[in-house]
């Protein structure tokens, strides 16, 4: 261990490339190069980034998804022995939709340090080519699996002034852009697909034209996306007693006649009927 690297007794959180191996700091390389051991979310990949960067591996031990809680407590008696850890997810930043967070708690509950190693991350490296104006965003990960609970959550990006981003696989692409397409209406989308791989695209599109553009050339379905939403226009905000309202709306629309509805939910959200009217016959 190099202790004018690293020190006894704590876990570093190490961001690797998301694509381009170049892409790796040079903080990140002294640290898996100086540490006792490195905690990996897939050895096999961990142990292909260290013979690019031509180190040779100290101990690798797997800490991923369905072992880590497990894992944690190995860890935790590394660290109480007075070795130096590294955590490494398959790409990008652990814990970013990615194992990690456990391991972390549990560290930090054991009393040891944990310190993080920042590299690249798809999120920014998106935001940064969109052309969007992002001073604000909120991050989402994946996409809920339902197509109902999907929906509802592109409804809160639609209503939102800031920007969305969120993750996308290539299993789900289509349907999501179609999704994207039937929710948000004429909104400005930036898609990122492979970003800082070969095969590399970044496109604003229209979200209307989302599934068109994606059906256009069979590639762009193949690869790992990040999406951005754009925020929405001051005259496109819908205010947040609105949408409790419409939401309170479909949940009695099977039970009760539209006007009987409206009464109970303008007396609960101080919508006016009129309004509540105008949700029903749209919905």
């Amino acid at each position: 261990m190099d202790e004018s690297v690293v020190a006894p007794r704590t876990l570093y959180v190490v961001a690797t490339p998301i694509g381009n191996l170049g892409d790796i700091t040079a903080r990140a390389r002294a640290v898996l190069g100086a540490v006792n051991a490195i905690a990996a979310e897939d050895t096999r990949v961990t142990l292909d980034l260290l013979r690019h960067l031509g180190q040779s591996a100290p101990k690798v031990l797997s800490v991923r998804e369905h072992n880590e809680n497990q894992a944690a407590e190995g860890i935790v008696q590394l660290l109480a022995a007075g070795q130096s850890i590294a955590y490494v997810s398959d790409a990008g930043t652990p814990a970013v939709s990615d194992p990690g967070a456990r391991l972390v708690r549990t560290v930090q509950d054991a009393g040891f340090a944990v310190v993080p190693v920042p590299g690249a991350s798809a999120v920014t490296a998106l935001l940064s080519a969109s052309g969007l104006v992002s001073t604000a965003f909120t991050f989402y990960g994946f996409l809920p699996v339902t197509k109902k609970d999907a929906t509802e959550l592109l409804e809160t990006m639609k209503n939102t002034a800031h920007t969305s981003v969120f993750f996308e696989s290539t299993h789900r692409i289509a349907d999501t852009c179609t999704l994207l397409a039937a929710t948000l209406g004429a909104r400005e989308v930036v898609i990122g697909k492979e970003l800082t791989k070969r095969f590399e695209i970044v496109a604003r599109v229209p979200s209307a034209q989302l599934p068109e553009w994606l059906a256009t050339e069979p590639a762009r379905a193949k690869g790992e996306f990040v999406i951005a939403v754009a925020g929405a226009a001051a005259n496109e905000k819908v205010a947040p007693k609105v949408l409790e309202a419409q939401k309170w709306m479909a949940a009695l629309a099977t039970e009760l006649p539209p006007a009987r509805a409206a009464k109970i939910v303008a007396k609960m959200t101080g919508v006016s009927r009129e309004e509540l009217y105008k949700l029903a016959s749209d919905s």
